[in-house]
C-alpha cells in the first residue's frame, strides 16, 4: 500500500517511528514532513497528505500533531479524504468498517508509541465494509459537492 505520512512538530517522532515501521511491512511510505522540532503549522502538512491521497498518489495518508484534532480538520476540507481522529483500536476498526476512512489522524499527546502502532495495523488491515454504508458516504459526497 502506499502510505502518505506527515505531521508537526509535536508529533515527529511518533511520525518517525509510524514510518520505519510501515516501510519494515512493506508499504511505500512518503513521509511530507516536518523533519524537524522546530515549530511549524499543522496544517501545511495536513494539507500536503491529503492532496496526496485526494490525487491518488497514495492510497491512504497517516497525520501526527499533538492532539490530532487539527490535522483531522485540515485534511476533512478536502474534497475525496474522510480523516478520522482514532486513538483506540475499535475506532479505527469502524472508522475503516463504516466510513471507508482514507487517512488516520493520531495525537502524539494523546496516544504511546505501543497503542499508536496497534491503531495504525487496524486501521490499514480493515477493509471497508459498503452496503448501507455507500447511501451515507454518498450523502457525504454530495456535501462536498455543494449539493
Amino acid at each position: 500500500m502506499r502510505i502518505a505520512i506527515g505531521c508537526d512538530h509535536a508529533g515527529l517522532a511518533l511520525k518517525a517511528m509510524l514510518a520505519t515501521g510501515l516501510a519494515a511491512a512493506g508499504h511505500a511510505v512518503e513521509d511530507v514532513g516536518t523533519v524537524s522540532e522546530a515549530s511549524v503549522d499543522y496544517v501545511d502538512f495536513g494539507a500536503g497528505v491529503a492532496r496526496m491521497v485526494r490525487d491518488g498518489a497514495c492510497d491512504r495518508g497517516i497525520l501526527v500533531c499533538g492532539t490530532g484534532q487539527g490535522m483531522a480538520m485540515t485534511a476533512n476540507k478536502h474534497r475525496g479524504v474522510r480523516a478520522s481522529l482514532c486513538h483506540d483500536p475499535v475506532s479505527a476498526r469502524f472508522a475503516r468498517l463504516h466510513n471507508d476512512a482514507n487517512v488516520l489522524a493520531l495525537g502524539a499527546r494523546i496516544i504511546g508509541p505501543e497503542l499508536a502502532r496497534e491503531v495504525v495495523r487496524v486501521w490499514l488491515a480493515t477493509p471497508y465494509e459498503g452496503g448501507r454504508h455507500d447511501r451515507r458516504l454518498a450523502k457525504l459526497k454530495a456535501i462536498e459537492e455543494g449539493q
